[in-house]
Order: C-alpha cells, then structure tokens, then sequence
C-alpha cells in the first residue's frame, strides 16, 4: 500500500486514509478493503470492478488442474475428506485446507459462498495484475505454500511460459473476467506428470490485491482502473461493478 501511495503522489494524486476521506473536489479511486470501499463507492463515485464468483469454477480442467466448485458455507460444512476452501472475494475466513467440514467456524453465515476444491501441490505462486487482457506487472509470492515475494523476470523463460499461458486463458476466459483484475497462477506438481504444468490459483480485484514485488507504477495502473470513477467504467466492465 505505500509503495502505491508514493506512486500517486508522484502522479499529483492526493493520498489518504479511509477514515480521513472528505468528498473530492475531482476524481476518486480507491485501493483497500471491500467494507470500507463499498462503504464509500456511491459516496464518492468510484466503481469497484471484481471476478465473479463462479469464475474460478467454470474454467475447464485445463486451467484449473483440479476440480474446483462453487458453493456455501452449507455445502462446505457437509464436507468429509480434506478440501481446500476460502472464501471468494473477502477474508471472511481463512482460505486453507480443511480436514472435514467440521474444521470450519460454526459462525459463518450458511449462505456465504465458498469455493471448494481439490487438493493440490503450487511448487511456485505468481500475482499478475492484468489489464485489457495483458499482464500489466506480476510477482512471485509463495513456493511451496510459503510467501516468498521475488520479482518476475518479464524477460525470462518462466515469464514467456507465463505469457503463453494466460494468453491460452485469456482467448477462452477473458470476456469472464473485468478488464482490470488479479490473476494468481501456479506451477502445479502432478504425481503422474514429470516437471509441472500452469494453473490457475484464483482471480482476485486489483484494488484488494498485495502487489508483492511488482512494480509498484504498473500495478497502480491496473487500480486505477479496476476502482475508478464511475463514469469512466467500460461498457463491457459494467457487469463486474460490485453494487
């Protein structure tokens, strides 16, 4: 979050807390959490543009490398062998690995929706913050599970299988998705696969998403846009305003 908030002001853009907030003479865009944003959105007129739900659900296997389903805490309480499950856009609960359903907080509204699925082996994480479709600035941040933030090499050989990766997700995904969002990929370890093969981790909103290692200039862009003034929403961005 500093890291952006330098950026801005280095952009003439004029930084502050949520609590500090007054209404803004010219354009407002916002980058925290989503209580507090859709708090302020009609307040101060930004549009906050998110995944759907479903999203991560409804790519084939050839994306997700597992089966992933949408779902309710309900659902996600009936489980009985380990499954992964987090919530899919807020921090509700810990995203995590649950033995059974009976792991989960007994606290949890019933309707709250989940995503559940298979349990899988990330041998490396990557955040790329897309934009129109093309990554924009991306970063490692986890291997094996364990945050390990490294800055990707836009010019290496893992960038390139990156690349051609989410070009692939892009043709057949992307209308699904906003033209500013997070996009979190993987190399997915497969016991009866030699090396490894990309996946899908899961999609997030750029304006919630920790940039990492990425350069700080390229993912304030992406912000802007995905929380930015209303008037200036896309036509076909329209359907991921968050309301």
């Amino acid at each position: 979050m500093e890291l952006l908030a330098v950026e801005a002001a280095g952009r003439g853009m004029v930084v502050a807390a949520a609590e500090e907030v007054s209404p803004a003479p010219g354009p407002a865009y916002w980058y925290g959490g989503p209580v507090a944003g859709a708090r302020l959105a009609g307040r101060l007129g930004f549009a906050l543009l998110e995944p759907a739900d479903d999203w991560l659900s409804e790519l084939p296997e050839e994306f997700t490398g597992r089966e992933v389903r949408a779902a309710t805490v309900l659902d996600a309480w009936a489980i009985e062998r380990p499954t992964f499950v987090k919530p899919p856009r807020d921090k509700s609960f810990p995203a995590d690995v649950y033995a059974d359903g009976s792991r989960l907080p007994a606290d949890l509204d019933p309707g709250t929706p989940v995503l559940l699925s298979d349990v899988v082996t990330f041998a490396a994480e990557y955040r790329l913050f897309l934009l129109d479709g093309q990554i924009a600035a991306g970063s490692r941040y986890a291997v094996f599970g364990r945050l390990d933030p490294h800055p990707l090499d836009r010019h290496g050989p893992i960038a390139a299988e990156i690349a051609e990766f989410v070009d692939r997700l892009v043709a057949a995904a992307g209308p699904a998705l906003p033209s500013a969002v997070v996009v979190d990929v993987g190399q997915l370890l497969d016991t009866y696969r030699p090396g490894h093969r990309w996946a899908v981790v899961e999609a997030n909103m750029a304006w919630f998403s920790h940039a990492y290692a990425a350069d700080p200039a390229r993912v304030l862009d992406v912000v802007l846009r995905a929380a930015g003034p209303r008037e200036h929403v896309k036509p076909t961005d329209l359907p991921f305003v968050r309301h």
